[in-house]
């Protein structure tokens, strides 16, 4: 079986496509700037070549996927020489090793590289018409893309970009530059105020669903080949609803949700178009959020409550600075 290397592995998607891939029985490393008690775990700061040329040294790998990166549009304002120095220079370093040693790469990009575009978002769009990427993190994104392109041109390096779509799930903790899901169950559960955008659309998909199709892509390795991947199309979901569905399952009313039209350097609505990873990679998202927010919140619930009634997981004082 092939042997994988997920940068970023101890993160929210990595730490359950670690699980799906480990299922397949694939042989399976973790690279991440945290620690791990795990003998397959090495810690790494990708933005540093030496300490990621390493692990190249030491192992030999098939696959590679790149997650490792600073997330989110806020964060990537407030922290943006972090947002710089992980996403695109250490892209770079990925790829500096890819052309050395030859390993298949899989990028994790994103759906804020669509920017502007107010259509339907395939994947060659970015290819056919001009965008205004609308944040740093977005830019950073694109520019990723732009590397491995380049590196395909010119060294002949073979890769897959995905661009994944409110991916939500267990294993993401709280923290307020997270995506609406995490903000609003966890802010609700602890009874804090929060801010809706109403007249916002997203499409959501639950990592389970999200990692069984990223797991599908070393079985359908096509090389140069980008994949939109979330939920499916008519899953479009106006977030006050989201928001809804939230205080619902937690018995809670709106009293401390604050409504707003328009959230800045955003889209408002993102239309996405996964017919070609339904065709590529056997993609088949199975948790509607009916069922995946409860999922969530009782996962969030066991992290943040703990099994003491009132207790708040020491984790809340580590992830959340509010």
């Amino acid at each position: 079986m092939p042997k994988i290397l997920l940068t970023g592995g101890k993160g929210f998607i990595g730490t359950n496509l670690y699980t799906e891939l480990s299922r397949r029985g694939h042989d399976v490393y973790t690279c991440d700037i945290a620690h791990s008690e795990s003998g397959n775990h090495i810690r790494c700061d990708i933005g540093s070549f030496w300490q990621l040329a390493r692990i190249f040294d030491e192992h030999r790998f098939d696959y590679v996927y790149h997650m490792a990166a600073e997330h989110g549009r806020c964060n990537g304002e407030d922290y943006y020489e972090s947002l710089w120095v992980t996403n695109a220079i250490g892209t770079k370093n990925v790829l500096r090793l890819q052309e050395r040693h030859g390993f298949r790469l899989v990028y994790f990009s994103s759906a804020g590289v669509y920017g502007d575009y107010g259509g339907l978002m395939r994947e060659d769009v970015t290819e056919k018409m001009p965008l205004l990427q609308m944040n740093d993190n977005a830019i950073v994104k694109r520019a990723g893309e732009m590397q491995v392109m380049n590196s395909a041109r010119m060294f002949g390096t073979e890769s897959v970009r995905v661009r994944l779509a409110n991916t939500y799930g267990p294993h993401e903790y709280y923290s307020p530059y997270r995506g609406a899901i995490p903000i609003f169950v966890y802010r609700a559960l602890m009874d804090r105020p929060y801010i809706v955008y109403t007249g916002h659309y997203r499409i959501f998909d639950y990592v389970e669903d999200t990692c069984r199709t990223l797991g599908n892509i070393v079985d359908n390795f096509i090389p140069g080949e980008v994949y939109n991947i979330g939920g499916h199309e008519d899953w479009l979901t106006d977030i006050k609803h989201v928001s809804d569905l939230v205080l619902s399952c937690l018995g809670k009313n709106d009293s401390l949700v604050t409504y707003k039209d328009v959230e800045p350097f955003v889209i408002k609505t993102k239309r996405m178009d996964f017919s070609k990873s339904r065709a590529h990679l056997g993609h088949a998202p199975k948790i509607p959020l009916e069922v995946g927010i409860p999922k969530y919140i009782d996962w969030i619930k066991q992290k943040y409550l703990g099994s003491k009634s009132g207790a708040v997981h020491t984790m809340e004082k580590i992830l959340s600075p509010f």
